[in-house]
């Protein structure tokens, strides 16, 4: 027997969350669409919302006019999908972004916090940001307590994505942000420590 699934363009997905589909019980999950199927999201630990709260402190501070900050919102990538990462460091656009969601243009950093979603955000999303284009990606790994930085997206002979390089940066290391190279963030700053 040949299972088929149903696969979403952005409008339709926009279409469902209007009319109340998207919603768990009496709330709204949390969702993304990757690749035209909707994911839902699992709900945030503690050492991912440690993880956030000090990210945001931190890059709220380095980023203010020289670019925009996006916490957990949507941006548009081809092959309809919608992800709404962690973290997004944006070019600034005059309209600010009002009249749409960031493309893979607007994008200078995308980051991912993850414990439980690793592997999805690592080998899933990391592949659908390479072959959007987007030159920079951060994976905090709260798994190994360190930074993932990859860079320098590519495609395989098979169209699918991937980045050359690939960075180890550990909790009691420091890294440069890309495109702003004398603003630093210290790791020690953002991720748990071993006793919390």
């Amino acid at each position: 027997m040949l299972v088929q699934t149903k696969r979403f363009t952005i409008a339709e997905y926009h279409r469902l969350d209007e009319i109340g589909l998207l919603q768990q019980g009496d709330r709204e999950a949390r969702t993304e669409l990757i690749r035209g199927e909707i994911v839902y999201m699992v709900a945030k630990g503690i050492r991912h919302t440690f993880c956030c709260r000090n990210l945001l402190d931190e890059l709220s501070t380095l980023v203010k006019g020289r670019g925009r900050l996006q916490c957990q919102d949507p941006i548009l990538l081809p092959i309809d999908s919608e992800p709404e990462p962690d973290f997004v460091i944006l070019r600034d656009r005059s309209d600010n972004y009002l009249t749409g969601h960031p493309t893979p243009e607007d994008i200078l950093l995308v980051i991912e916090i993850a414990d439980s979603s690793l592997n999805y955000d690592r080998d899933i999303k990391g592949t659908l940001y390479a072959e959007a284009g987007i030159e920079h990606y951060w994976l905090f790994n709260l798994i190994d307590n360190r930074l993932e930085a990859y860079s320098q997206p590519y495609r395989d002979v098979q169209g699918k994505g991937n980045y050359a390089q690939r960075k180890y940066v550990l909790s009691h290391q420091a890294i440069a942000l890309p495109t702003f190279p004398d603003l630093q963030i210290e790791l020690i700053k953002i991720l748990p420590s071993i006793t919390e």
